[in-house]
Parts: C-alpha cells; sequence; structure tokens
C-alpha cells in the first residue's frame, strides 16, 4: 500500500533538513502514543496536534522545489500527483490546525476499515479533510518527526495519470524524511492502528446527510 519503496532521492544542499544524518541532529522526539482505548465523541475531545501554513508558494512547482531544496524525498506515486493539475496550492497564505487520531480512536473495533469510512466517520465528528498541498507542507514543517512514524493525510484522492488514486504519507522510515503516496480508493482497507492527519473544523459537526455523501468525494 505505502509507496516507500519507489522514492526519488533528492540532492543534498546545504539548507537540506529531510536526509538521515541531518534528522539525526534534531532534537530526540518521541513517538505518537498509541491509540486510546476510548473511542472520541467529537472534535473537541482531540487537542490540535501541530499548526502550519498553508500558501506560502506561487504554485506546485515551487513546493516541489522547496522539497528538493530541504534534501526531502518523494515517492514515486506521490511526485506524480504533484505534478498533476488537480494538485494546486492556496492562493493565500493561512495556517491550519491539524489533528492527527486513528480510525481506533474514530470508534472502529475491527482490524481494518475502508478509507470511506473513515472519512466519514471524521468529518461526522467535525473533522474536516485536508488540501492536498497539506501533505507536502507538513513534509518541510515537521523535521523531527520520530522514526517509524507515518501519518496519512485525510484528503481527496488525486488520480495518477494512469488513473489510480492516490493519498499522501507523510513518514520517516528511518532512511530519512519522505513523502509517499498509498491507496487512495474508498475501499482501501485501513489498518484501524493506523495515524490520520485531519484539519480542525472551527464548523458544526456535518450532519448526517453530509455524512452520508462523503464517499461521493472518492473515486469509484
Amino acid at each position: 500500500m505505502l509507496q516507500a519503496a519507489c522514492v526519488i532521492p533528492f540532492a543534498s544542499t546545504a539548507s537540506a533538513q529531510c536526509a538521515a544524518r541531518d534528522v539525526l541532529q534534531n532534537p530526540l522526539k518521541t513517538r505518537l502514543a498509541p491509540a486510546s482505548e476510548q473511542p472520541i465523541r467529537s472534535a473537541r475531545d482531540v487537542a490540535t496536534w501541530k499548526t502550519i501554513a498553508i500558501g506560502t508558494f506561487a504554485n506546485s512547482l515551487a513546493l516541489s522545489n522547496e522539497l528538493a531544496s530541504r534534501g526531502c524525498s518523494v515517492g514515486g506515486q506521490a511526485a506524480e500527483i504533484l505534478a498533476r493539475p488537480t494538485f494546486t496550492v492556496s492562493s493565500q497564505k493561512t495556517n491550519v490546525e491539524l489533528v492527527h487520531l486513528s480510525p481506533a480512536q474514530l470508534g472502529f473495533t475491527s482490524d481494518t476499515v475502508t478509507l470511506a469510512n473513515v472519512y466519514a466517520r471524521a468529518q461526522q465528528l467535525g473533522f474536516r479533510l485536508a488540501a492536498a498541498e497539506v501533505g507536502p507542507q507538513l513534509r518541510i514543517q515537521y523535521f523531527d518527526q520520530p522514526v517509524g512514524e507515518f501519518l496519512i493525510i485525510g484528503m481527496e484522492p488525486i488520480k495518477t495519470w494512469s488513473g489510480v488514486p492516490i493519498i499522501l504519507n507523510v513518514a520517516n522510515g528511518g532512511a530519512g524524511l519522505i513523502l509517499i503516496g498509498q491507496d487512495g480508493r474508498a475501499e482501501a482497507d485501513i489498518p484501524v492502528t493506523s495515524r490520520f492527519i485531519f484539519v480542525r473544523s472551527h464548523q458544526p459537526a456535518a450532519s448526517s446527510e453530509v455524512v452520508g455523501s462523503v464517499a461521493a468525494f472518492l473515486p469509484p
């Protein structure tokens, strides 16, 4: 599911911060604690994990160039969707509040759950899907990511040139900081212990009618 094996390495520069040797110089950070056994009842139960800025680049090419200048690696599928016309960046600088949570915290008790159900439940509780820009922006604003942490960006999938729906994953697999793609199909099976990134919404939780239509955002 994860495209860690197909990674495009970028040349190191003086400002590189994603390479393994640079990551080791960052202050040691503890990996995220396992998900709570108690399901959350609403977005109010989850604290903001990190606030990042989006809309800081003129276009997607400038954003991709920043990943390169920081020495960040980008998986093949992730690189493909960053180059797609449907991948856009915000025209205004905005601070976005992110939360991280697992499907288990959303109340799912089976070993796996479909991506569509994760999205529907998250929106029902008052979270929003992230803009596609959040993935690469988080990568260049999260240099102290612990080794072994993989964060799935809860976003609308973007199709590759061959039509494969992909979502992004911000990861530290031990060989440096990377941005990779993974299965973005509505029916994709997601382990309930996986970690998702969603956006904190300051709007009321979605109605059941809206939640029921979430699958419409996902390609068949």
